[in-house]
């Protein structure tokens, strides 16, 4: 797609805008996986964990945010205030899962993984849309919406794995939005586990690392080389 349509009020959407690649080949990968980076953030950021994943038979697939930003306000503001960025960024999803699709990898085959901001997205995505997936992995992040949000998802995740990893006191991701997420992807057919880090700050740890490790070693049913070459620099990521 070409341009970058705009809002009303000038703000680009998302649409249009580049996707980084790492990985193998789509006609060669045994998996793919979406990565979505949190606000400030890049795709180049989050591709960066391909190689703390250590995975050559999977296809990775970063898209950029218009702005370093998928939608401007709080994941807990009310949903109309995250509008139209919100549906432009699910539709950058949806139109990445349809693209491989077409290829020949259905989403039973694709690892959904954000951080953030972009684990946010990724969360409410497959809430949205539940189908089996390959995995859908939420690190510091949680379903969207304001306190009190109506969740009438339907559809079922058909036992996907689905991984939620934070803090107990991270400053933007309350911890009782990740119980209540928890609590409704499982109610949606999830295969939930949860984690809880205490005193960890807003960022991803190797405990996290090793468990997605795991789940795209489960997806290619192999065991890569470098399993626990762990990079330190995972630590650096931030809102």
């Amino acid at each position: 797609m070409n341009g970058r349509p705009s809002e009303p009020g000038g703000r680009a959407l998302h649409q249009g805008q580049p996707i980084a690649r790492a990985g193998a080949a789509v006609s060669r990968a045994k998996a793919a996986m979406i990565l979505l980076h949190g606000r400030g953030a890049s795709a180049e950021d989050i591709l960066s964990l391909a190689e703390a994943f250590a995975q050559p038979e999977i296809a990775y697939f970063a898209p950029q945010a218009a702005s370093h930003s998928w939608y401007p306000h709080s994941f807990l503001a009310p949903l109309a205030d995250n509008e139209p960025w919100l549906s432009s960024a699910l539709q950058v999803i949806g139109d990445i899962l349809r693209d491989l699709a077409s290829d020949g990898t259905p989403p039973s085959r694709v690892v959904l993984l954000g951080f953030s901001q972009g684990g946010c997205l990724a969360l409410e995505f497959a809430a949205r849309n539940a189908r089996r997936y390959g995995a859908v992995i939420g690190l510091s992040a949680g379903l969207i919406g304001p306190d009190g949000t109506s969740r009438t998802y339907s559809g079922s995740l058909q036992d996907t794995p689905v991984f939620l990893g934070c803090s107990d006191v991270d400053p933007h991701i309350p911890l009782a939005r990740v119980h209540e997420s928890s609590r409704s992807l499982s109610n949606l057919g999830g295969a939930v586990e949860e984690r809880v880090y205490p005193g960890m700050g807003h960022t991803i740890n190797e405990d996290e690392i090793k468990h997605v490790h795991s789940l795209l070693t489960h997806q290619v049913s192999a065991t890569p080389a470098g399993a626990e070459q762990i990079d330190p620099s995972v630590r650096q990521f931030k809102r």
